[in-house]
């Protein structure tokens, strides 16, 4: 569906996935997995200098909505990015001039 000069479904999916990553530690959270492919929690903390418990809770909320994805490999659980549309809307974030905000 297309209203004036807006796509409708493409407007829904952007706003789906800033309301996903609205924080800066789950921002920080996908630069890593942008970066690293594939990390587990304990790497994510540390690279973030985040507590595990918190990097956690982001990355299960994550998970769940469909922005990442993860593998057990013994007592480790390793996360990806699955929604790769993620990348395309922070680097539209990171052109964007907010030098006038």
């Amino acid at each position: 569906m297309k209203t004036g000069t807006l796509d409708i479904e493409k407007v829904e999916k952007v706003a789906f996935i800033l309301k996903a990553i609205g924080n800066p530690l789950r921002i920080g959270i996908i630069d890593a997995l942008r970066v690293n492919h594939e990390l587990s929690v304990s790497e994510i903390s540390s690279q973030l200098e985040a507590e595990q418990s918190l990097v956690s809770h982001n990355l299960l909320n994550m998970k769940l909505k469909g922005i990442l994805e993860s593998r057990r490999k013994g007592k480790n659980i390793f996360y990806r990015l699955k929604l790769m549309e993620v990348l395309k809307v922070i680097e539209c974030m990171e052109t964007c001039n907010l030098d006038d905000f």
